[in-house]
């Protein structure tokens, strides 16, 4: 792995274990913007790696998905999908009732943080 791909890897790990810490201390807005951020670096140290330029400075991951081509499985795919709407809501929050009413809707994002990260082999 290349230095640059290794240092979006290594921001990622970081990212999603400050998301873990978030959702421990039910600070769950905060876990799922943590999440998105995580999976965006993630998808910029594949970007990086598949097409060997300077990943865009977008927060969507659908499009990043689909510049790198990568093809997760369908539960996964919808996951990124809501997670993607939520991270939205989470830059730009209209009311805090709002966007909790939003993370519900992410009643998954602790059965995804625990597993297996799908950037590591």
């Amino acid at each position: 792995m290349d230095e640059k791909t290794r240092e979006w890897i290594t921001q990622a790990e970081f990212d999603i274990e400050t998301a873990e810490f978030m959702f421990q201390g039910e600070r769950y807005f905060y876990a799922v913007f943590m999440c998105h951020l995580s999976l965006e670096k993630a998808l910029k140290g594949i970007y990086f790696t598949k097409l060997q330029d300077v990943p865009p400075k977008v927060h969507n991951l659908v499009y990043l998905i689909s510049k790198t081509g990568v093809n997760p499985p369908e539960a996964m795919g919808k996951f990124f999908i809501k997670l993607n709407e939520a991270n939205i809501a989470t830059r730009y929050p209209e009311s805090l009732e709002k966007l909790q009413k939003t993370i519900q809707k992410l009643s998954r994002v602790k059965s995804y943080q625990t597993r297996k990260r799908p950037w590591h082999g």
